[in-house]
């Protein structure tokens, strides 16, 4: 009779195993000590079986409406990402119509502006008129502006366009990569900026003097002013010249790390806490750049068609690859916003919020006693700044285009009539779909509010000084400068200003109103 081989010694493990977890009659006292966990697991399984174990797996149940309100929260996160899309993109086509129409503003109607102010100005001595301002405020910023437009073409002149492209070509790859970047980063920063010194222009050479010799002030601000645009327009056809290289490259590779940039934005962007005003700035951000894109493209295109003498199959070269940069640019707007609005618990009504604020902004500047050009407000609220951009496409065009003969003028007449009968008809389409938007928001009262002088939360200090000694004019002696209410401000909604009834006010406002969100932003974080 043969001994019985014994199984190897993991062979006898793996049965013990088995025969200690899955025998028919094992009991849960093992779990019994373990508290709680192993009180419900017996009161589970009374008769602890592997059968019966499968059995209650395969047939056991839930109820969904124990947790209603949990579930309804989730479906209308859903539901929100759904509507975010068309809901982004309302804005988004509502924006790119007012960069348009403040973009073509600089082309139609700032030349016609500024004939008419040099015209005012050089027959204002012949009428006699000497007790009257030789040019109103407006008139001063628009000749300002032309000035500007007029010296950085001018000196745009000294910087070749070929040159520059054939020195971005001549680099790697990699190089390409981090200068687009840079210069995608050095463009925000000069758009925060440039607004800055343009007002600080405008202010100067429009604020009361006393003197005349107060007037010197404005000539240092007028050669930075100049200046910032200049560098700013070469920032830009160095962007250009770079997307040209992109699309001109035989492999294309340059062209698909520029796209995959776009979605290291989601990374940087998605997983940060945003309110309302922050989303706001992001969104007016987005749009100025999607607007600059549109340009920087078409710019290519010119050249493109320049260097293969306007052969139009070259055209449909082209074609794809700015669709694809375009569609590219819109599923990284519709993700980033959507994921956004998801983790920060937004709802997708938040864009027609946005919308009304931008069409405040429209018909608040067309009013009679608007603070500020509609351009110069475009340019606050989205970091829009038209003037290097202006001045890099007329550069381009001239250099692409040859205008020669009566039949070239001609052409260019009718060009620049038809530019202009764009922007009238732009015009008064955003203006008519702005009050619409105005009258949804309930916010018509605020376009007869009258502006404060001082900013919002701050005291100014003349009052300060009244307040020691005797009321000031216009006021009862008897009554203290301090019980005076203070304006109301456009920075408090409704609801807040019912709560404030009869208290002071605050330094300054935690939340404010959309209104007040006038400053260019990178990456949803305000600049102060």
């Amino acid at each position: 009779m043969q001994n019985r081989q014994a199984p190897p010694p993991k062979k006898r493990i793996c049965i013990c195993i088995l025969y200690f977890f899955f025998a028919k009659n094992v009991n849960l006292k093992m779990f019994k000590t373990g508290g709680a966990l192993a009180k419900c697991c017996h009161n589970v399984f009374p008769d602890p079986s592997l059968a019966r174990f499968l059995c209650a797996e395969l047939t056991r149940g839930y109820f969904l409406e124990h947790n209603e309100a949990k579930y309804t929260e989730r479906r209308e996160r859903v539901y929100t990402c759904m509507r975010i899309p068309r809901e982004l993109e309302k804005l988004m086509i509502f924006g790119f119509f007012l960069c348009l129409d403040a973009f073509l503003y600089v082309f139609t109607l700032l030349p016609l502006r500024v004939l008419l102010a040099l015209l005012h100005l050089f027959t204002l001595p012949c009428c006699g008129l000497r007790g009257s301002l030789l040019l109103q405020p407006a008139q001063v910023c628009d000749i300002l502006k032309g000035l500007i437009m007029v010296l950085c073409y001018s000196m745009m002149h000294y910087v070749d366009y070929s040159m520059m492209y054939h020195l971005i070509r001549g680099q790697s790859v990699i190089k390409l990569y981090i200068i687009y970047n840079m210069l995608e980063v050095a463009d925000r920063l000069f758009s925060s900026f440039g607004q800055d010194i343009l007002d600080a222009l405008y202010w100067t050479a429009t604020e009361p003097k006393e003197r005349k010799r107060d007037s010197i002030g404005v000539i240092p601000h007028f050669i930075m002013a100049v200046f910032y645009v200049f560098l700013h327009a070469i920032l830009i056809m160095v962007q250009a010249s770079t997307l040209n290289v992109a699309f001109n490259s035989h492999n294309k590779s340059l062209l698909t790390i520029m796209m995959s940039n776009n979605f290291v934005e989601i990374k940087g962007s998605v997983f940060k806490k945003f309110e309302k005003n922050n989303l706001f700035q992001m969104s007016n951000s987005d749009i100025k750049e999607r607007f600059t894109n549109y340009v920087l493209l078409l710019i290519v295109c010119l050249r493109n068609m320049e260097q293969f003498s306007w052969n139009p199959d070259h055209l449909w070269v082209l074609l794809p690859d700015v669709f694809m940069v375009i569609a590219s640019e819109i599923a990284v707007d519709i993700i980033k916003h959507a994921f956004i609005t998801k983790f920060n618990e937004i709802t997708a009504d938040v864009y027609s919020e946005y919308r009304a604020s931008l069409a405040f902004d429209l018909v608040s500047s067309r009013q009679k006693n608007a603070c500020t050009d509609y351009s110069d407000s475009v340019a606050r609220r989205m970091g829009f700044i038209p003037l290097p951009l202006a001045v890099l496409l007329i550069r381009v065009v001239m250099s692409s285009v040859n205008v020669q003969g009566a039949l070239s003028y001609s052409c260019l007449l009718l060009f620049y009539l038809g530019m202009v009968t764009l922007k009238v008809l732009n015009s008064i389409v955003l203006l008519g779909k702005s009050c619409v938007y105005v009258k949804r928001a309930n916010m018509e009262d605020k376009l007869f509010e009258r502006p404060s002088t001082a900013a919002p939360g701050k005291t100014p200090s003349r009052t300060r000084k009244t307040s020691r000694g005797t009321a000031p004019s216009g006021t009862h002696p008897t009554l203290r400068p301090e019980t005076v209410p203070p304006p109301p401000t456009t920075s408090t909604t409704p609801a807040k200003e019912e709560g404030m009834e009869g208290t002071e006010l605050k330094h300054r406002t935690p939340k404010k109103d959309l209104l007040d969100v006038d400053r260019f932003t990178i990456c949803g974080n305000r600049i102060d």
